[in-house]
């Protein structure tokens, strides 16, 4: 998989994309990505890529020209499967998303900055919009690195153990059950018997049963959602 990032703060990007799971992913050859500065078109002197939005309303607009030529010169080099603007108003990112992305081979993200990009960018070249909650951040950058970090992660071979990431919340629409590591009991807890009981078909049936009930308790949205 190839990401390609666009962005006026590259630097902002550094340090996710040099340590843990998204290193070892490059490391191995897995993934590629690429962080391009917008200010390398930008206009004039000072590199500006940004201007004033018209209609009077406050902030500042990335503009048309640095983006079109950008985004020009990538496309010119590969063709993309998605082309995705980090924004408050797309769709919100979830698993499901995640997973489909996982399975495409060429990425583009653009990150939004100041009051957003002009829309005749989203409208000529973005494919898929998303955000990565009802919030607004300063720019998109770290929305890019958490959509990065939800799709590398789930590629064959980036996780030592591949059936880890299959069990993670929200695989199937559940919560993750609780888990428990050494030693045995703690300051007076004791991690549950069937836990350390060595019966696999029991042991898969009270994890289930326990997702089922945390999900009740905490998201049961996701329980409707399976119903349907």
């Amino acid at each position: 998989m190839r990401i390609d990032i666009i962005t006026v703060l590259p630097e902002l990007l550094v340090s996710p994309f040099s340590a843990s799971i998204m290193k070892r992913a490059q490391d191995k050859g897995l993934a590629e990505i690429h962080v391009h500065d917008l200010r390398d078109f930008g206009k004039g002197r000072y590199r500006h890529v940004d201007d004033y939005p018209y209609g009077g309303t406050s902030g500042m607009v990335i503009m048309c020209e640095p983006l079109d030529k950008m985004i020009s010169k990538l496309k010119d080099e590969r063709a993309y499967d998605e082309i995705i603007y980090l924004t408050p108003d797309g769709e919100t990112l979830n698993q499901t998303i995640a997973n489909d992305l996982s399975l495409k081979g060429n990425l583009m993200m653009i990150c939004g900055h100041y009051k957003g990009i002009d829309q005749r960018i989203r409208d000529m070249y973005v494919t898929r919009e998303i955000s990565i909650g009802d919030y607004v951040l300063s720019g998109g950058e770290f929305g890019a690195i958490i959509l990065a970090d939800s799709i590398i992660r789930l590629l064959p071979g980036v996780i030592g153990d591949e059936t880890s990431a299959l069990s993670d919340s929200f695989q199937d629409d559940l919560l993750a059950p609780p888990i428990y590591t050494r030693p045995a009991e703690y300051k007076g807890l004791k991690v549950p018997d069937v836990l350390l009981s060595g019966n696999f078909p029991k042991i898969e049936e009270w994890l289930h049963e326990q997702a089922i009930e945390r999900t009740k308790e905490r998201r049961p949205d996701l329980l409707e959602k399976r119903s349907k």
